[in-house]
């Protein structure tokens, strides 16, 4: 005996068509194209929450080496000389004192020189 999946498959339908509104043109009122586009959507977003940790830590260290420079080092001396001294502070730390609060940072500088 045959059996339609009428209503299960409405179901599924409408529910991936509700979470598409807001997309652009069929993508958002046919099934297959907002199928696809959905699809499209969480391997965009998979990808880029991964991309994202490499962007701010690029920011961080353009941050750093501005900051660094203007105390009279590079950024590659900063963080040679903070590891020699010891002084553990990760990319993020520093480059939130830099923005925030230059006389901690050159207070981290002059530390790591001495």
């Amino acid at each position: 005996m045959r059996v339609k999946g009428g209503t299960v498959t409405r179901r599924r339908h409408k529910k991936m068509l509700s979470r598409t509104q807001g997309f652009f043109g069929t993508r958002r009122k046919l099934f297959r194209r907002a199928n696809e586009a959905y699809m499209k959507s969480m391997a965009y977003a998979y990808r880029d929450r991964r991309n994202k940790k490499r962007d701010l830590r690029r920011l961080w260290i353009i941050r750093i080496n501005a900051a660094a420079r203007n105390n009279g080092t590079t950024y590659s001396r900063l963080v040679n000389a903070l590891k020699g001294s010891m002084i553990a502070l990760d990319r993020k730390v520093l480059a939130d004192l830099a923005v925030n609060d230059p006389g901690a940072f050159t207070a981290i500088v002059e530390a790591a020189r001495a």
